[in-house]
C-alpha cells in the first residue's frame, strides 16, 4: 500500500547532475546462457586452452523450439514462434534467478511470474513487436533490480527507527524539485510515520552554489537536536539565503549554540563529501531520488498498476482503481492466494467494462511479483 501512497511524488521533474559514460559491462544474455549450460551439464564450464577455443569456434546452437505445455501460441507465425524461442532461452527468469525464463517457466515452480513473462512476450510478438522491443519491455517489468546497501549510521531520520520499511532520500536544498517534494514526504510522514523510516542523505549539486554550506547547515544544527528546524527553515528560505551568513542567521532564530554550531559547520565537510561519495557509487544522478528497502524508486508503477498494464486487466476510469486498492488491501492479508481465493475477493467488485480472467490473472502475476521482491 505504500508504494501505491508514494508513486506519483517523483513523477515529476527532478534535478539532474553531469552524466557519466556507461562503463562496460557482461551480456546479460551471455550470464543466462552460461547459468543454463552449467545447470543442464554439471562440469561442463571447466574444459580450458585449446578445449576451450575449440568451442569458441563452433557454430551457434540451433534454437530449441520445444513448446511451454499449456501456452497459447496459436496466433504466432513461425518467424514469430521462432523469435518467441530465441527469447524465452536468451531472458533472464523473472523472478531473479540465475537461468533462463523456460528452465523458470518448466522447473521452477516457485516462481509464479514465469506464466505471466512467457504470455507477454507472446502478448508483445502478436502485436508485432520486434525482437529487440520485446527484450527491452522484458527488461522494463521483469529485470531483477539492484539492492544498494546504505551506511546510515548518526544520518538524519524521521519515522521510526525500528520500522521494516526503509527509505533512504538523497536530496540537495537548492534543487526546486526537492522543494516541491518535501511536503508530499512530510506527509507521507505525518500519515505513515509509525510504520516507516526515512533517512536523509546530503546530495548538494555542483551548479547550486549555496546547497554545500545549506547541508552542512543542516547536519550542525543536527549535533543540537534541531535537524528538522534546520531542514523545514532551509527549504523556507531561498537558496540564495543559504550561504554562510544566511544559515548563521537561521541557527540564530533556532537558538543554538553559535560556537558550536560554527565549529560543527567547519566539521561537516567530511560527512557531506561522504554523502556525495556514496550517492555517486549508487548511481544517484538526479535529485530527490529515493530507495525503498534497497531498491532504487525507477517510475511510477506498483506491481499491481504493472501486472494489470501487461495482462490487459485494465478498465474504464471508474472500475480500475477500485479494482487495484481492493486487490492491494487482498494481497496484503492474503500475499500467496490462489485463482480461486482471488476469484472469491472480487465477487463485491462488479463491472461491466470487461471479463474479470484478464483482471484475475493481473493480480495473481503481482502477487508473484511483490513475492520476488520480498
Amino acid at each position: 500500500m505504500l508504494a501505491l501512497m508514494v508513486w506519483p511524488l517523483l513523477a515529476g521533474a527532478s534535478c539532474k547532475k553531469a552524466s557519466k559514460d556507461p562503463e562496460p559491462s557482461a551480456d546479460p544474455q551471455d550470464i543466462v546462457k552460461a547459468a543454463d549450460n552449467a545447470h543442464k551439464t554439471p562440469g561442463a564450464g571447466s574444459a580450458s586452452g585449446s578445449a576451450g577455443s575449440a568451442a569458441s569456434a563452433q557454430p551457434a546452437v540451433k534454437v530449441d523450439t520445444t513448446p511451454l505445455a499449456g501456452l497459447d501460441m496459436g496466433k504466432l507465425g513461425d518467424d514469430k514462434k521462432t523469435i518467441f524461442y530465441k527469447l524465452v532461452d536468451s531472458l533472464p527468469s523473472p523472478c531473479g534467478k540465475a537461468h533462463s525464463l523456460r528452465t523458470s517457466y518448466n522447473e521452477d515452480k516457485t516462481c509464479k511470474r514465469a506464466p505471466f513473462a512467457a504470455k507477454y512476450i507472446v502478448a508483445l510478438l502478436e502485436d508485432e513487436a520486434t525482437e529487440e522491443q520485446v527484450k527491452s519491455e522484458y527488461d522494463i517489468h521483469y529485470k531483477a533490480g539492484k539492492t544498494y546497501q546504505f551506511k546510515l549510521d548518526g544520518v538524519p531520520m524521521a519515522g521510526k527507527p525500528d520500522a521494516k520499511v526503509k527509505i533512504v532520500e538523497f536530496f540537495d536544498y537548492g534543487c526546486p524539485a526537492c522543494r516541491e517534494f518535501k511536503p508530499m514526504m512530510d506527509q507521507l510522514l505525518k500519515d505513515r510515520g509509525a510504520q516507516i523510516s526515512v533517512y536523509y542523505k546530503m546530495f548538494p549539486l555542483p551548479k547550486h552554489t549555496n546547497s554545500k554550506s545549506a547541508a552542512k547547515a543542516a547536519l550542525a544544527a543536527m549535533a543540537q537536536g534541531k535537524f528538522h528546524e534546520m531542514h523545514d527553515q532551509l527549504f523556507v528560505k531561498d537558496p540564495d539565503e543559504h550561504a554562510h551568513d544566511g544559515v548563521v542567521a537561521i541557527a540564530k532564530d533556532l537558538g543554538l549554540d553559535m560556537a558550536k554550531f560554527q565549529a560543527d559547520y567547519d566539521a561537516a565537510d567530511a560527512r557531506v563529501a561522504a554523502d556525495i561519495k556514496e550517492g555517486d557509487g549508487d548511481d544517484v544522478d538526479s535529485t530527490p531520488t529515493l530507495f525503498f528497502q534497497g531498491k532504487k524508486y525507477e517510475g511510477p508503477m506498483h506491481p499491481l498498476q504493472d501486472a494489470f498494464h501487461r495482462n490487459h486487466g485494465l478498465q474504464c476510469g471508474y472500475c480500475t482503481p477500485g479494482m487495484i486498492m481492493a486487490a492491494s488491501s487482498f494481497l496484503q492479508e492474503n500475499p500467496n492466494p490462489t485463482e480461486e481465493e482471488v476469484r472469491e475477493s472480487l465477487e463485491g467488485n462488479l463491472c461491466r467494462c470487461t471479463g474479470y480472467q484478464n483482471i484475475v490473472a493481473s493480480i495473481l502475476d503481482a502477487a508473484g511479483q511483490m513475492a520476488t521482491q520480498g
